[in-house]
C-alpha cells in the first residue's frame, strides 16, 4: 500500500465576471476511486488549505457521487493541509487535479513546486490532468533541470479551450507554456481521452483522462512495491545464508 497526495485549487472564481469554478469533481473523484480499489492511501492539501472549492458534481456518474459522500473522503476535504506544510517524505506520489482555477494558483507556488519536485526526486511518481500540469511548471530536480525538460505531455490542449469559451479568459495557454519548458506536448482530439506516460511522469488531456492518468500511476506504483519486496526477499535469503554459515 503506497500513499498518494491529491493536490487541488483554492481558486474559486475565475474572469472579470467572478464564474464560480474550483477543482473539476470528475479529475478528482475517478482517481481516486482507482488508487482506493488498489488499496492505496489518499490524502488531500490545496494551495491555501482548508475546504478548497469545488466545481459542479455531476450527479448521474456514481463515482462523483461516490467520492463526494464517502465519509473519509469529506472529512479529508474539510481542511486540508496547505502544500507548503505538506512533508513529502510521506507520500509515495503526488497527483495535481485539475480544474480552471489551477491556471491562477498552480503556476509561481514555491510549495508546490518544491513539493512536486521532492517526490519525483526521491523516486516518486507524479501525476497530472487537465489544467493540474500547471502545477508541473518551473519544478527544478536535484539536478538543476526542470521536471518539464524533455519530457511528453499531455493536457487541456489550446483548442479545448476555445471550445469551452476560456481561451479569453485563462491566462496563458497551458499547451503552449509546457512547451516553452522543454516539454513534447501530444494533443489529441477535442474532449479525447489522452494519457502521456514519460517516465515517472503521467499526464492527460482532459476530465476523460482522468482514470487513465491514474492506471498508469497505479502501474508504476506497483512496479515500486515489486522491487522493494524482490529486495526484501534477497535480503532475508543473504541474512539466512550468513546465519547457515
Amino acid at each position: 500500500m503506497k500513499k498518494i497526495l491529491m493536490v487541488l485549487t483554492s481558486v474559486s472564481e475565475i474572469g472579470d465576471d467572478k464564474e464560480p469554478t474550483g477543482y473539476n469533481v470528475a479529475e478528482a473523484a475517478h482517481p481516486w476511486k482507482v488508487f482506493r480499489d488498489s488499496g492505496h492511501f489518499v490524502d488531500f492539501a490545496s494551495i491555501k488549505g482548508g475546504q478548497p472549492p469545488r466545481d459542479t458534481v455531476d450527479q448521474d456518474d456514481p463515482v462523483q457521487v461516490q467520492f463526494t459522500q464517502d465519509e473519509t473522503t469529506r472529512a479529508g476535504l474539510y481542511n486540508t493541509a496547505r502544500v507548503e506544510v505538506v512533508d513529502p517524505e510521506q507520500y509515495d506520489a503526488v497527483y495535481l487535479v485539475g480544474g480552471h482555477g489551477t491556471m491562477w494558483d498552480f503556476p509561481n507556488n514555491e510549495g508546490l513546486q518544491k513539493l512536486v519536485g521532492a517526490i519525483y526526486n526521491k523516486g516518486g511518481v507524479v501525476g497530472a490532468v487537465c489544467h493540474g500540469p500547471a502545477g508541473l511548471l518551473d519544478v527544478e530536480l536535484h539536478h538543476g533541470l526542470k521536471l518539464l525538460s524533455g519530457k511528453t505531455v499531455a493536457a487541456f490542449t489550446n483548442d479545448e479551450e476555445v471550445a469551452v469559451g476560456k481561451d479569453k479568459i485563462i491566462p496563458f495557454f497551458l499547451a503552449d507554456k509546457l512547451t516553452e519548458q522543454g516539454a513534447t506536448h501530444i494533443a489529441a482530439d477535442n474532449f479525447e481521452e489522452n494519457v502521456q506516460v514519460s517516465e515517472r511522469l503521467v499526464t492527460g488531456q482532459n476530465p476523460a483522462s482522468a482514470a487513465g492518468v491514474a492506471k498508469e500511476m497505479e502501474k508504476l506504483l506497483a512496479e515500486v512495491i515489486h522491487q522493494e519486496k524482490a529486495a526484501e526477499a534477497a535480503a532475508a535469503e543473504s541474512e539466512s545464508e550468513s546465519e547457515a554459515q
